[in-house]
């Protein structure tokens, strides 16, 4: 098994070895929305009993509408990784997937090592490689889709990416996913980040999409990452296969519950507020002299030299980013959560000595 991934958000750790009380602590590590938006009401039934099929159902239309998904409904799920997680197994049992019928051929041979391929357009969110490898699969890290082939049963894109923001058109993925789809292999797309941008998603032309698996998160955005709350997008039979994978109850009644009402609530009020953060970012990032070498909304990625220095400066600071021990030139910022934040973190920024 493969050694666990660092990712953002481990501000006990920090404090550990920088010191300060981790609720003092500004954690930037993170691509999550510091302006979580208020809870709606949450039924005491909610909380009281399993959730019911009811509950389900409301949020996968809710999701449906917010995601414009047309006729398919996308499948509540406890945070994106478990699905990531599941992916291999999905390759698995599918070893011919599609058809014009959206039939899946199972076959009974199993297919030879060679075959046990998959393609996961990097660098980007380091659990895709992590979990396909963890079950036996040869990883092809590619920097671009033209390398995606024939042999590769599964490819993975983010899109936008995480952590240096690219973004692949539309058209682009469109033309991969039918490249995969003649080769007998399923597209993922994770879309974690697409909230901010929906133009980008590719959730309305899914059901003309059999072999596309699209991964949307839910706490992003709406900054209540520890609901644990995602979505796929997928033709029946891959959510079908999914839903029973995670088991019964796999998502709470309350965070159902809070999905089906905030997916259809005015969500322009939290993109607007989301767009001021990373404008007073940008402000505090090139006023110190800063390199911006690309992000979304919701995070920005700085290139340097010195960046070990400078994320160790900020820690003495009880300030935590992000780095990353494959591009030790790179940071990534989250946005701070007010403009007394923006003050926090430029004032610690300059005085770092140059």
């Amino acid at each position: 098994m493969s050694a666990p991934i660092v990712h953002g958000g481990g501000i006990t750790a920090a404090a550990a070895t920088f010191g300060g009380r981790p609720e003092d602590w500004l954690d930037l590590s993170t691509g999550i929305n510091p302006c979580p938006v208020a809870l709606p009401d949450i039924p005491a039934r909610a909380w009281h009993r399993l959730p019911d099929r009811h509950l389900l159902d409301e949020a996968r239309r809710a999701a449906r509408d917010h995601y414009r998904s047309g006729e398919i409904l996308p499948l509540p799920v406890p945070g994106t990784q478990s699905v990531i997680q599941l992916l291999p197994r999905l390759v698995e049992a599918d070893r011919l997937v599609g058809g014009t019928d959206n039939s899946v051929a199972v076959t009974d041979n199993r297919v030879a090592v060679t075959d046990n391929r998959v393609a996961v357009v990097s660098p980007t969110y380091g659990e895709y490689a992590r979990a396909f490898a963890s079950a036996g699969f040869a990883v092809d890290a590619v920097d671009d889709i033209a390398a995606i082939g024939a042999g590769h049963r599964l490819a993975v894109v983010v899109n936008p990416n995480n952590p240096d923001g690219l973004i692949w058109p539309a058209e682009t993925l469109i033309a991969l996913h039918d490249r995969m789809k003649a080769a007998d292999g399923l597209l993922v797309v994770d879309e974690a980040f697409g909230d901010t941008d929906p133009a980008l998603s590719l959730a309305s032309r899914a059901p003309q999409l059999s072999n596309l698996v699209i991964f949307r998160s839910f706490g992003k955005f709406f900054g209540l990452a520890g609901l644990r709350l995602g979505f796929a997008i997928a033709r029946s039979d891959i959510l079908a296969r999914f839903e029973d994978w995670l088991g019964p109850w796999a998502v709470s009644g309350p965070a159902l519950s809070i999905a089906a009402s905030l997916l259809r609530s005015d969500v322009s009020p939290i993109r607007g507020r989301i767009n001021e953060r990373c404008a007073g970012l940008h402000g505090v990032l090139t006023g110190v002299g800063l390199q911006l070498s690309g992000g979304t909304a919701l995070f920005t990625l700085v290139a340097d030299a010195r960046a070990d220095d400078i994320y160790t400066h900020l820690c003495r600071h009880h300030i935590l980013v992000r780095k990353f021990d494959y591009a030790p030139e790179w940071l990534r910022f989250g946005l701070p959560p007010d403009p007394a934040a923006d003050r926090r973190l430029g004032e610690a920024l300059q005085r770092f000595e140059r």
